[in-house]
């Protein structure tokens, strides 16, 4: 399964929430977590392996994936912070951004339970990058214009060298 990159519509669209946690729902999961394995990520939410449905997976910590199904934040810290961020649907491509140093996620597991995760740090940034994308927002929007041109400009150039 191919990453989607900038430029595909799928990925500023709103994803649909899953109704039912069923085999395609599990099977959607072990292609986005092949996906995110194979190109060395942190996060990857559905719609990067061109399915838009509102399932997310995140790498909190080593060897602890997890799978979040309908995830939403229900509570962000006051606190910010910038960190470097960048996207495997824009590779090569890095920028501060800020976002809250922690959230408190709310969703549901692969067996259907309630899930809610307390994240801090650099895992509550990828929970919050990669609901961004359930929601056809990527990072590059949280930037000034002139600083996003010139950033796709430098993708841009980098993806002809690779042509």
């Amino acid at each position: 399964m191919e990453i989607r990159k900038y430029g595909d519509t799928i990925l500023r669209r709103k994803a649909l929430p899953i109704e039912n946690i069923d085999g395609e729902v599990q099977e959607i999961v072990t292609l986005m977590i092949e996906a995110m394995l194979r190109a060395d990520g942190v996060g990857i939410a559905a719609p990067q392996i061109g399915i838009s449905k509102r399932v997310i997976i995140i790498n909190l910590s080593k060897d602890r994936l997890y799978a979040i199904v309908n995830p939403e934040i229900v509570w962000a810290s006051e606190d910010e912070e910038p960190a470097s961020e960048g996207c495997l649907s824009i590779p090569g491509i890095r920028a501060e951004i800020i976002r809250k140093r922690a959230v408190k996620v709310k969703g549901f597991d692969l067996q259907g339970r309630e899930l809610i995760i307390d994240t801090e740090g650099d895992a509550a940034r990828a929970v919050q990058h990669e609901i961004d994308h359930l929601n056809g927002i990527l990072f590059i929007d949280y930037l000034s214009k002139a600083k996003r041109t010139s950033l796709l400009k430098e993708y841009h150039r980098k993806l002809n060298q690779t042509e």
